[in-house]
């Protein structure tokens, strides 16, 4: 007799015939056209620099140069896109990248290697080109000419509404056809990839790019030839072709998406099709080298983002008549691959894991969170892994590598830098999760992947604007509060966005630094600082010489009860009005780069009171908790 549970979850395959009778592309059809219309309208119809709150992340390199690829044709920077930008705006790219080309001869030599190459700056042709992948300029032009930024967010609607179809397509190819809309939709509505629609940079792009890739290469593993009418072409052998075409577009604009080419030629290989296997890796280079090749023929370097490379804030090159490239920003170029720091044994897997613990379920960047229907399609795939085909296997293989490459290589940097919401490099791995999702006719494998992926990101789809532009926002409540803060990547956390409240001078100890990671800890003042009545804050300390404990000085003009922790065992203390108290808190410190570590003080009040009505003369409203200060201690007692 089969439980309750059995009923829900995956069943085995539909046959062919039950296949071609349940798998009705309308409804896919319908939720792409619905996406279209209504998200797509209102990218029309949006004040985009008012409404989104102006620029976020590398948008000004990545709006900068669709509109010069539209209006002037070209990818260099000059005084025409400064001004563009600035009308467009009111106000400066902050956070411009640009690259000074260098001009590269080449010449013969009676020795190996033979061709000699030499590099120069000429003053009198000095030209700046934009430092970013180009794939995204191309590829946004046309709709930045059609409607300038409104363009650039429906180019994100029109290719969600494309990774929606085609996911709806290849689920229904073996699933009832409201099973296959209620996982589709929930794979992009779920996760904080519908949050990126809104930021007009590549990400979105990128993510289509491999979920187009996936779906042309394993559709005719899922719907052999005949299950639907009209889709004999992809069938063959020329959707692999394809695939590795748009994933060599995607490596070329992300690289660590290097990885995700290995399952197609993998499977290929595995079914003794050496032949199709070569062919497909060899188009994968082709594309990524070509691409590589045009930039270094169009920038004078391949690397977009080495060479004479630099960021600009508040000033840029032509702003004023003495502006250029040499007197502005700041050099931030990537020359080479290299670990963020080296790989010594005892550091080395402490790290690792701690990472690896963050990367699933971490506050700000963790997979579980921000993409929880891709965490939801693995566990499906694993509960059901007697329907695990070859390329299920490979496909998971490839995901753990790629991640664990990320975790090797940038430790402290493998959500993208910036402060993003959720792992920016990870969303365009994400895609490849999808197409693990077994064949299933239940309903409750939809309603789970929406259930979880609400819990976590729902509240920032609701207001994805703020959410984008200020991430440090969206943590300070619901379930996301509950998870752990990665403290090893504290210099590319949210709240690094927001200066007033980050990198703090601690008063009270020289060489300490403060971060208050939610509006519950008000501003440090003179005093100290007020963590607000019945409420918890959290803080980061961090410092260049870790101690076991922290000293914090409590204070409280009313009875209240405080709790605190900082990653060791919690101290619990209360309070009388008037004195002050000081209490040695173990703390659990975290290698957080460059010489520092962190640790994460939690404190919460029972109670509290309001300044303006227990004294009127302060007119201070505020509902506070209690007032502490820190200090770092080796002592076990005061």
């Amino acid at each position: 007799m089969r439980s309750s549970w059995s009923a829900d979850v995956p069943q085995a395959p539909l046959s062919p015939e039950e296949r071609a009778q349940a798998a009705p592309r309308a409804p896919g059809v319908i939720a792409a056209l619905v996406l279209v219309v209504f998200a797509g309208g209102a990218a029309l119809t949006l004040d985009v620099p008012r409404d989104t709150y102006g620029v976020k992340g590398d948008e000004a390199t990545y709006v900068g140069m669709a509109l010069s690829v539209a209006y002037d044709r070209d990818f260099r920077f000059d005084r025409r896109d400064l001004e563009r930008f600035w009308q467009t705006y009111q106000t400066g790219p902050e956070g411009l990248f640009l690259k000074r080309r260098w001009e590269t001869h080449i010449g013969l030599r009676g020795r190996w290697p033979f061709l000699e190459t030499t590099r120069h700056r000429n003053p009198q042709r000095e030209r700046l080109y934009f430092a970013k992948a180009l794939l995204y300029g191309v590829v946004a032009a046309p709709f930045a000419a059609l409607a300038g930024l409104n363009g650039l967010l429906l180019l994100n609607v029109l290719l969600l509404a494309g990774v929606l179809l085609a996911g709806y397509t290849f689920l229904a190819a073996r699933s009832p056809a409201p099973v296959a809309l209620l996982l589709s939709t929930a794979f992009v509505g779920g996760s904080v990839a519908w949050l990126y629609a809104v930021w007009l940079t590549h990400e979105i792009l990128n993510f289509a790019l491999v979920f187009f890739a996936y779906f042309l290469w394993l559709f005719k593993e899922v719907a052999p030839q005949g299950t639907w009418r009209g889709t004999r072409w992809f069938t063959g052998h020329a959707t692999n072709v394809v695939a590795a075409a748009l994933l060599g577009l995607a490596t070329y604009s992300k690289p660590p998406n290097l990885l995700l080419i290995g399952p197609l030629v993998a499977l290929l290989w595995w079914r003794r099709r050496v032949r199709a296997g070569l062919t497909v890796a060899v188009v994968f280079v082709g594309v990524v080298a070509a691409c590589f090749a045009l930039t270094a023929l169009i920038t004078g370097d391949a690397n977009y983002q080495g060479g004479d490379r630099k960021t600009f804030y508040g000033a840029f090159p032509y702003d004023t008549a003495d502006a250029t490239f040499e007197n502005r920003g700041v050099a931030m170029a990537t020359n080479e691959v290299d670990v963020e720091e080296p790989l010594e044994r005892a550091v080395f897997w402490p790290r690792l894991w701690v990472n690896a613990g963050y990367f699933l379920v971490g506050r700000h960047f963790g997979f579980i969170p921000y993409f929880f229907p891709g965490a939801w399609a693995l566990c499906l795939a694993v509960w059901w892994r007697r329907a695990w085909r070859p390329w299920q296997l490979m496909i998971a293989g490839t995901v753990a590598l790629t991640v664990l490459v990320l975790l090797i290589n940038m430790p402290f940097s493998w959500s993208g830098g910036g402060g993003p919401p959720g792992n920016r490099y990870f969303l365009s791995v994400y895609p490849a999760l999808f197409f693990l999702v077994p064949p299933t006719r239940s309903l409750l494998s939809g309603v789970v992947a929406w259930a979880g992926g609400a819990l976590f990101v729902g509240h920032l789809l609701f207001n994805p604007f703020v959410a984008a532009k200020s991430p440090w926002l969206t943590t300070q409540r619901g379930a996301l509060r509950a998870l752990p803060v990665e403290l090893t990547m504290i210099n590319d956390l949210p709240i690094q966005l927001n200066q007033a409240r980050s990198r703090i001078p601690n008063p009270d100890e020289r060489g300490v630094l403060l971060y208050l990671l939610d509006s519950n800890a008000f501003d440090l003042e003179p005093m100290g600082l007020w963590v607000a009545g019945r409420a918890r804050a959290d803080i980061i300390v961090r410092t260049g010489e870790p101690r076991p404990y922290l000293r914090v000085a409590l204070h409280c003009p009313v009875p209240n009860t405080v709790t605190l922790s900082a990653g060791g065992p919690t101290r619990r203390v209360t309070l009388k009005p008037g004195p002050t108290v000081d209490v040695l808190v173990p703390a659990r410190w975290v290698h957080a780069r460059v010489g520092s570590s962190a640790c994460l003080l939690s404190v919460r009040t029972s109670s509290g009171f309001v300044p303006h009505l227990v004294t009127p003369p302060s007119g201070d409203p505020r509902f506070l908790g209690v007032q502490i200060r820190i200090a770092t201690a080796a002592e076990e007692r005061p």
